[in-house]
């Protein structure tokens, strides 16, 4: 009864308005239009024009229709949500921070059950090689292995050869780092350049060599120099084999702390400048440098159309195990595919390094003798004190039969007789002399082998697909006899070790402050990507030639580079000299500066009422961020923005996501009676709390607003901002502990002089409890009622007193963690307002803030966490944050890869302790049968579960040595830094703890969005004072969406093509979408999300507003292919966990 009463009253209410707002459209679309600001005559199409002019004010009643229909709905489901509650009291009252008149609709999601299967299938394709039985199956002890240390003595019999001859391809790289131990352009100046021109000219010399090159940064910058002939000389190379891309990407990224996006991003601009100026598809994968692998890289090459790729820095005891049962090579497979889909061919490489000693076979003290650039009388010897000898008539038997050797043993480890061995190292045959002595000695190797038929082998110079081709045509004569012939393989290669005890787990979280600057550039250069490529459309519309002849796709193009260059290994990594990460850092602040004028450029021609009026402005900058960051190294600070009585201050919010938000606002003003309204005035409440200037001061000058921004997907909102004595704002109150602090102003401030009762803070979801240090001891889920133990505390790590010590790299403590142990308790700042409530402790080394949102959705449901590190005065130390609960995870927890997929993880007593540390770059969790704790992150760090209960992830590491690994210095040039994390407690339901152990998990919807919320945060800009009387309007929202994406697909990018010709934009643009897997034995709530999932349909003419889709067309996730029965299609279907491309054409 009480169900259908509240069906009539809201029937009714929206019967009402909509018939209300009807007449008010027609009668003021009549009468209003002769009052409008603009004339006819500034119109050179007059009549339609005209139309145009009504149809945009239509569009703007409507909007404000929507607004009002949207506040009624709220209101309606609050007024039945009271009805249902009974007379409850509010949850908690207003000093401890659960603001009643915050309340707005409580829905849930609407999950389409079928799309609940995906994430509890068990898949009947079980892999060969699971890579977390892998693991238990290694004893990692470490016996000496004879010639190859790591291995074991390999064996064979002479005429092994004698029906099939063993086919080698040597395989002439240089590695180039882009930024180490120099710069890009430095490396670029002193090596890069030299090994290009001498490889035009060597190459040319003789038809059967061979080279090939993966960076295309580096490539780029030596075509922008080079003249006509050159250039036409390495296409011919390229085009009769001599010469071949791999992997094309724009670096050689990391595959551990990149994000998937940048990944993605990276690998199309490297993709799209190799076929606009070279024409050519790189077919297979080379990834020799990045410490440890990841499966998502696998993905990505796949999708982008390769079907083979190799690896390298691979665990010492993991490869052992491969060569040991032949696995070397096999198909890699993603944990979540049900079938083989995602199969992509993978060679490991067997031995220590990519170096000439360790590629020709076991024995490095051997192959070392035959790397020609180590000749008696160079720069360089073999360590292992035998030089290589010149080849002559004299020596090449005895020297062919030693090669031939080391050929033979290494092909034992493989299931075929066609063999690859690498002929390269880092920046090599930069000198013209290396070209002539590796090549000339190892012609007279090769054409002695292959004139002898008793040595049984057929050698030549080839490049990675000349292997790869070799080895499909073997395997498939092989396959007549064994159709499994290659095995398939499921994981990752995480945490990668080359010797010892000496795991690469340090690099996690290594320079951290470039980790997180690198998220928000990724954010920065998404949002400018769809906006610019938005308001490109409406400019042409429109004929906006100020907007179209801008240079704005030039600094997007830089932007996308930037970035890309950023992923390199020794880059996000934060493994590159001192002045070399100065260097990236600049690029990073150059392009985000560019990128928030493109930003706020295009966010003020879409919200242009008369778009005509751009060129007016388009000089100067309208629109602007609300924050700066004033240098490359600096935490980014609010601008203040200064208000009056007389005109209202403009702010416009984007919501980069793609479905409808509700998030909370905060900006700075310079009084606190404000008012905050809706374009259209209507007031909305507001929170006015104090900005410290430091620990004990509160700032006269500014002041915090924070409010509840209602947003569009992917939409723009524009909202007022007035100095105001009638105002719907709230002043936060303050309690202080531990310390005595003034207050002259308009706050209510307590002092107290501990605390000895517990500090409590609240919403509607969650209750926490405090120590008298600040530190969360306890929090009660208010769904079900229940108390939880869930601790936060601080620990310190130090490094071996044993000679090889922490470093960039590796990360080698001097035991388990230790408490950071504060001398007196800190400085304690409870904040309890209406919007939001936080408690702040100030530590020597961290100011760690713990936040509570009042509100019923997303925002709500989780605890911000904030930390600013400073550990500038501390000598090899690494400082850890540990959250500890009851939960009984039994050693394993979970770790996301690239924010793209989780991988589950062991803790094992067999492993020293660094060893199970783990990548995450968006969120780690622990869980038992009943709960699910997830800690996510908007920066990659390093993370671990040490003990049943506990995530523990590194914020800082400061380290006054070198690790050896060829860097040369410590890490001691920290910055002030700003992590920032959400604790999500989540119930869990029907839950069979053996299905735990399968080698798969997904996070839930709720624990998806959050991630959104915390790594695509909304934009609040402010339309500069100097035009806060405006003579142009503003609409008051702008949707690029019709209506919200399905909850479980994310638009990755809307990226503007290149052109063809020139270097400007062409008119498609790369549509990338993700449809997440979720896993849905959560016991959900109201989510305040209005989205449903759609089993990954989503209909094209109902996606973008205002716009047509013209084209639409699937595309391989770079744009190298189109699938052969590639058209224009009108309905999007997604797979669970794919990401999709496609070229779209909108008008």
């Amino acid at each position: 009864m009480k169900l259908s009463r509240q069906f009539t009253v809201f029937g009714s209410a929206i019967f009402c308005v909509v018939i209300f707002s009807l007449y008010l459209m027609l009668d003021r679309g009549h009468l209003d239009y002769p009052r409008s600001p603009r004339r006819e005559g500034s119109f050179p199409q007059g009549q339609l024009s005209m139309l145009q002019e009504k149809i945009d004010h239509l569009e703007r009643l409507l909007a404000e229709n929507n607004e009002i229909i949207s506040n009624i709905r709220d209101s309606v489901i609050n007024l039945s949500e009271s009805v249902e509650d009974g007379p409850k009291s509010s949850q908690g009252n207003f000093s401890h921070g659960a603001g009643s008149r915050l309340t707005s609709s409580q829905l849930f999601f609407k999950v389409d059950p079928n799309d609940c299967l995906f994430a509890s299938q068990k898949g009947s394709h079980h892999p060969d090689v699971q890579m977390m039985d892998v693991y238990s199956l290694i004893p990692f002890d470490n016996p000496d292995g004879g010639v190859w240390k790591q291995g074991f003595d390999i064996k064979y019999e002479a005429d092994e050869w004698d029906t099939e001859p063993l086919q080698v391809f040597v395989v002439p790289h240089s590695h180039n780092d882009p930024g180490w131990v120099k710069t890009f352009n430095d490396y670029f100046r002193d090596k890069t350049q030299y090994i290009f021109n001498n490889m035009v000219l060597k190459l040319k010399e003789e038809s059967s060599r061979k080279f090939m090159w993966s960076e295309i940064s580096y490539l780029s910058k030596w075509w922008d120099i080079i003249d006509v002939p050159k250039k036409e000389a390495v296409k011919s190379l390229l085009q009769n084999g001599q010469l071949e891309i791999v992997t094309g990407g724009w670096v050689m990224p990391d595959e551990a702390t990149a994000h998937y996006f940048a990944l993605i991003d990276q690998l199309i601009e490297g993709h799209q400048w190799l076929e606009k100026n070279l024409g050519v598809k790189p077919r297979s994968g080379w990834s020799i440098d990045p410490f440890g692998h990841s499966p998502t890289m696998a993905y990505l090459l796949n999708r982008a159309g390769f079907s083979h790729m190799l690896i390298q820095r691979v665990h010492y005891a993991v490869k052992k195990h491969f060569a040991f049962h032949k696995t070397l090579e096999f198909f890699w497979r993603q944990n979540w595919d049900l079938g083989s889909v995602t199969d992509i061919f993978c060679h490991m490489m067997p031995f220590y390094s990519y170096d000439i000693p360790h590629t020709c076979g076991p024995d490095p003290k051997i192959c070392c003798q035959f790397d020609f650039k180590r000749l008696p009388g160079g720069r360089y010897g073999c360590p292992w004190g035998v030089p290589p000898e010149a080849i002559s008539s004299d020596n090449v038997q005895s020297r062919a039969r030693m090669l031939l050797d080391q050929y033979r043993k290494k092909s034992k480890l493989f299931r075929t007789k066609v063999l690859l061995a690498p002929l390269g190292d880092d920046f090599r045959y930069s000198e013209y002399t290396e070209w002539d002595l590796q090549f000339r000695n190892y012609e007279q190797l090769f054409n002695y082998m292959n004139s002898h038929p008793q040595f049984k082998v057929k050698i030549q110079f080839g490049t990675l697909s000349d292997y790869f081709d070799a080895l499909d045509k073997a395997a498939a004569t092989e396959r007549t006899k064994d159709p499994s012939i290659f095995p398939v393989l499921s994981g990752d290669f995480f945490t990668y070790a080359d010797r010892d005890d000496h795991y690469w787990s340090g690099y996690f979280t290594s320079r951290p402050f470039y980790k997180r600057m690198d998220r928000i550039m990724e954010s920065h250069l998404r949002t400018a990507e769809i906006l610019y490529y938005i308001a490109l459309k409406q400019a042409q519309k429109y004929k906006i030639n100020k907007f179209l002849s801008s240079t704005y796709y030039t600094s997007l193009t830089e932007a996308r580079r930037n970035l890309g260059l950023f992923q390199h290994h020794d880059a996000i990594t934060g493994t590159a000299k001192d002045w070399v990460v100065v260097d990236y850092g600049t690029r990073l602040f150059q392009s985000l500066i560019a990128l928030e004028k493109i930003i706020g450029d295009s966010a003020f021609l879409l919200l242009l009422k008369d778009k005509n009026m751009y060129k007016s402005y388009s000089s100067d900058t309208v629109l602007e961020m609300d924050s700066q960051q004033k240098s490359q190294d600096s935490l980014p600070s609010k601008k203040i923005i200064e208000l009056s009585t007389s005109e209202p201050r403009y702010l416009v919010v984007y919501n980069p996501l793609e479905q409808e938000r509700k998030s909370v606002v905060s900006v700075y003003v310079n009084s606190p009676t404000v008012q905050v309204l809706s374009y259209s005035g209507q007031p909305i409440e507001a929170q006015v709390s104090a900005v410290w200037n430091d620990a004990h001061t509160i700032s006269q000058t500014a002041y915090k607003i924070s409010f509840l921004a209602h947003t569009p997907p992917l939409g723009l909102k524009v909202y007022k901002i007035l100095q105001s004595k009638s105002t719907n704002s709230h002043l936060a109150d303050y309690v202080i502990y531990n310390a005595d602090v003034k207050e002259n102003g308009i706050f209510n401030l307590k002092n107290m002089a501990n605390a000895m009762d517990s500090i409590s803070l609240e919403n509607f979801f969650i209750a926490l409890w405090f120590d008298g240090y600040g530190l969360m001891k306890r929090m009660r889920t208010k769904d079900d009622g229940k108390d939880h133990e869930i601790r936060v505390q601080f620990f310190w790590y130090g490094t071996t007193n044993k000679r090889d010590k922490s470093g960039a790299y590796l990360f080698l403590p001097d035991g388990k963690a230790q408490p950071y142990v504060s001398l007196h308790p800190p400085l304690v700042r409870v904040t309890y307002g209406m919007i939001y409530s936080e408690l702040t402790c100030y530590f020597d080394h961290v100011a760690h803030t713990v936040r509570l949102y009042n509100v019923q959705g997303i925002e709500g449901q989780s605890v911000e966490v904030s930390n600013i590190v400073d550990i500038r005065d501390v000598h090899n130390r690494e400082i850890v944050m540990r959250i500890s609960s009851k939960i009984n995870n039994q050693n394993r927890f979970y770790t996301d890869l690239n924010g793209y997929q989780i991988q589950p993880r062991r803790t094992m007593d067999k492993l020293p302790l660094q060893a199970n540390v783990y990548p995450m770059t968006t969120m780690a969790y622990i869980q038992d049968a009943d709960y699910r704790l997830t800690l996510l992150s908007a920066q990659s760090l390093g993370v671990s579960s040490m003990s049943s209960g506990q995530i523990e992830v590194f914020m800082d590491r400061r380290l006054m040595q070198d690790d050896n690994r060829g860097l040369g210095q410590g890490v001691h040039d920290n910055k002030i830094t700003a992590n920032l994390f959400r604790i999500l407690l989540e119930k869990r339901s029907v839950v069979n703890m053996e299905e735990e152990k399968i080698p798969v998990s997904y996070p839930s919807l709720l624990s998806h969005i959050t991630s959104s919320f915390l790594n695509h945060p909304v934009f609040p800009m402010v339309v500069k004072e100097k035009f806060s009387s405006p003579t142009f309007e503003l609409l008051s929202e702008f949707r690029l969406l019709v209506s919200s994406l399905p909850c479980d697909v994310h638009l990755v990018h809307l990226r503007t093509i290149q052109s063809k010709v020139g270097s400007g934009y062409s008119d498609e643009a790369a549509l990338i979408l993700h449809r997440k897997g979720f896993d849905c034995r959560f016991v959900t709530r109201g989510t305040g999300l209005v989205c449903p999932t759609t089993q990954g349909k989503v209909l094209v003419q109902k996606l973008f507003n205002k716009f047509t889709v013209e084209s639409l067309i699937p595309s391989s996730l770079s744009l190298m292919y189109s699938p052969p029965e590639a058209q224009n299609i009108s309905e999007i279907n997604l797979n669970p966990m794919e990401i999709s491309t496609f070229r779209i054409r909108l008008r």
